[in-house]
C-alpha cells in the first residue's frame, strides 16, 4: 500500500501566533485529524518558519526522539542536558528527551527567518537519560545515512529501530533504493521537486509505503536542487 500526503492537505497553524508558520504532516497541537496520527513510530513532521528573533521559549518533553533539520536560516538551541548551539542548513540535531528535558529553540538571526523541519520518533525505551548530538549532512552524495540505531557510518545513534536518510538531487540526478516489505517507509520532499516511480512530488509532499517491496527510483526535477528525507521504520 502506498499512502499519499500532498503538501496542501497538511494541517496549518497555529492561528494565534504571528511569528510562526507551521505545516503539520501529522496531528500536532491545535491540529487534530484522526486519520493522521502518525506513521508507525514516526509521530511528527512539522515544517516550521520562524520570524527573525522569535522562537519557542523553554518547555519540556519526555520519552521522544526529536530531530531538527534546518533548510534555511539558523536555529539556536539550548537544553537542560547542557546541549546547545546553532543549527545551520544541512545540519541535523538529535535530542532524546528521555525521562524529561527542558529546551528552547529560537531563530538565531534578528533579520532573516529560519525554515526547518521538526521530527519526532517514538523511542524504543522509556525514561532513559536525556541525550543530545548534532551532525553535518551537507556532503551527501546519493543517499546519506543521518540517523540509525547503532550510529553506523557516523550517523546519529537514535533510540529506535529506525534509519533516516537524505539525498540531494539536481535535475536529472537519480537516487535508487530497494524497499523491503518487512519494513515501512516514509519519503518526505523537504525542498525542490522530484519524480518518484512516475509520480511528481514537490516540496512538502510525502509518500508512505506499507508492505511494499521493490525498487524506489527518484529523479530530480526543475531548476533547484531537491532535498529528500527517507525514513526506514519498523513494521
Amino acid at each position: 500500500m502506498i499512502i499519499e500526503r500532498p503538501s496542501g492537505s497538511r494541517g496549518h497553524g497555529p492561528a494565534h501566533v504571528d511569528w510562526l508558520d507551521s505545516r503539520h504532516t501529522f496531528s500536532f497541537g491545535d491540529y487534530h485529524d484522526p486519520d493522521w496520527m502518525g506513521f508507525g513510530v514516526l509521530r511528527v513532521i512539522n515544517e516550521d518558519r520562524v520570524a527573525p528573533g522569535a522562537g519557542f521559549p523553554t518547555h519540556g518533553h519526555s520519552n521522544m526522539e526529536i530531530l531538527s533539520y534546518v533548510l534555511s536560516g539558523a536555529l539556536a538551541h539550548e537544553d537542560s542536558t547542557g546541549g546547545g548551539g546553532v543549527i545551520r542548513p544541512g545540519e541535523l540535531q538529535w535530542m532524546s528527551a528521555g525521562h524529561g528535558v527542558r529546551h528552547s529553540e529560537f531563530n538565531a538571526s534578528k533579520d532573516e527567518p529560519v525554515h526547518f523541519l521538526q521530527i519526532w520518533l517514538q523511542p524504543d525505551r522509556v525514561n532513559a537519560a536525556p541525550a543530545y548530538a548534532q551532525r553535518d549532512a551537507t556532503d551527501a552524495v546519493g543517499w546519506q545515512l543521518l540517523a540509525s540505531p547503532d550510529g553506523a557510518g557516523g550517523s546519529l545513534a537514535i533510540r529506535q529501530d529506525a534509519r533516516v536518510f537524505n539525498a540531494r538531487l539536481a535535475s536529472g540526478e537519480v537516487a535508487e533504493r530497494e524497499l523491503q516489505p518487512s519494513r515501512r517507509y516514509w519519503l518526505h520532499v523537504a525542498q525542490g521537486a522530484v519524480e518518484v516511480n512516475g509520480r511528481a512530488l514537490v516540496a512538502g509532499d510525502a509518500l508512505g509505503y506499507v508492505e511494499e517491496g521493490g525498487p524506489l527510483r527518484i529523479t530530480g526535477q526543475g531548476e533547484s536542487r531537491a532535498d529528500l528525507l527517507l525514513f526506514d521504520l519498523p513494521a
